[in-house]
């Protein structure tokens, strides 16, 4: 197991320590999170665990832990577990009613991941209106033929999910000239948009109903799963690019095929599948007009930067204050 021993030992009230779980994300070793939480918090411990029996024995004393994931076996070793800083933005994948039960408070990375898959999301966008991969197709067959393309100002973008991915997306769109509408849960809270819906049939319909640009940027819910079926294709123009950043299961994958195969929308963009990973055998890897990424649109060299601001933050606020509560990006209690 590895260390930093800059402050007093062991857990103090005043300056608790914090615990890095072994899983990183994104190919990036989990130590760099922990030094760049060192450089912010030089008078804490922040230890690292090599090996699941450190990562036992470490978590018992500890009551700041911070991780991609959170095994609920872990949880019986965690004696003194007050927070769970989660190093995704989603939370879905926590033992949550555990972790309340044990009046864990746990926080998000809500806003990590904000400039990259805005990017990755605009450049997917700019790819279809200037039709790259019908360029990349025809260079690869050494074929110098003209094609007609598209212009992105005057269009029409839909953003379903206004959280900090989707107000990103939507801020990044503002200088091309675009209309920009949004669909979220709470439409009354409004967002960098000119026009908000919510998650009503009547409202959804309308918005696809004047789509160009659909961006899928919303948690995987109840209310959201399956949102792009059969119907969802049917309203929109057949002029529409999807593009997916959200969760596959927010799309109708049967419906998604049968839309690209009656030309039912002009392409689809693809960060997420569902199934994930997408089997070698299904049909969206066969079609020219599809884009497929494996998931990683949240990737960013700054991931752990900016992730170990927030819980720095959140660190420094539970030293001064000695509450878990009104924590920032916090998701429960």
């Amino acid at each position: 197991m590895t260390g930093n021993r800059a402050g007093a030992s062991g857990e103090s009230s005043s300056n608790p320590d914090v615990l890095v779980l072994r899983r990183g994300t994104h190919g990036m070793p989990v130590g760099a999170y922990a030094e760049k939480l060192r450089s912010h918090l030089p008078e804490t411990t922040v230890n690292v665990a090599d090996t699941p029996t450190a990562e036992r024995e470490l978590i018992r004393e500890t009551p700041i832990v911070t991780g991609m994931t959170f095994d609920e076996s872990l949880l019986e070793h965690a004696a003194n577990l007050r927070l769970f800083a989660c190093a995704y933005a989603g939370t879905g994948h926590l033992p949550l009613e555990t972790l309340a039960d044990r009046s864990v408070a746990v926080t998000n990375a809500s806003g990590v991941h904000g400039p990259n898959i805005a990017e990755h999301v605009i450049g997917s966008m700019l790819a279809f209106t200037r039709r790259f991969h019908v360029g990349e197709r025809r260079q690869r067959r050494r074929e110098w033929r003209h094609y007609q393309t598209h212009e992105l100002q005057g269009s029409t973008v839909t953003v379903v999910g206004l959280g900090a991915i989707g107000q990103a997306v939507c801020e990044r769109l503002e200088p091309f000239g675009v209309e920009r509408l949004g669909i979220r849960h709470s439409p009354e809270k409004g967002g960098p948009v000119d026009e908000v819906f919510g998650y009503d049939d009547a409202d959804v319909y309308e918005a696809l109903s004047r789509t160009e640009y659909l961006v899928l940027a919303c948690p995987l819910t109840e209310q959201t799963r399956g949102l792009i079926d059969r119907d969802a294709f049917d309203t929109l123009p057949p002029s529409t690019v999807l593009v997916n950043v959200a969760r596959g299961p927010v799309v109708d994958t049967d419906a998604l095929v049968g839309a690209i195969r009656r030309n039912g929308i002009r392409g689809a963009a693809l960060d997420v599948t569902d199934p994930e990973p997408l089997p070698e055998s299904h049909p969206l890897w066969t079609f020219e007009n599809v884009r497929i990424t494996p998931h990683n649109s949240g990737y960013t060299p700054r991931y752990y930067d900016r992730l170990a601001d927030i819980v720095a933050r959140n660190v420094t606020t539970i030293r001064e204050t000695g509450s878990y509560r009104d924590l920032e990006n916090q998701v429960l209690p």
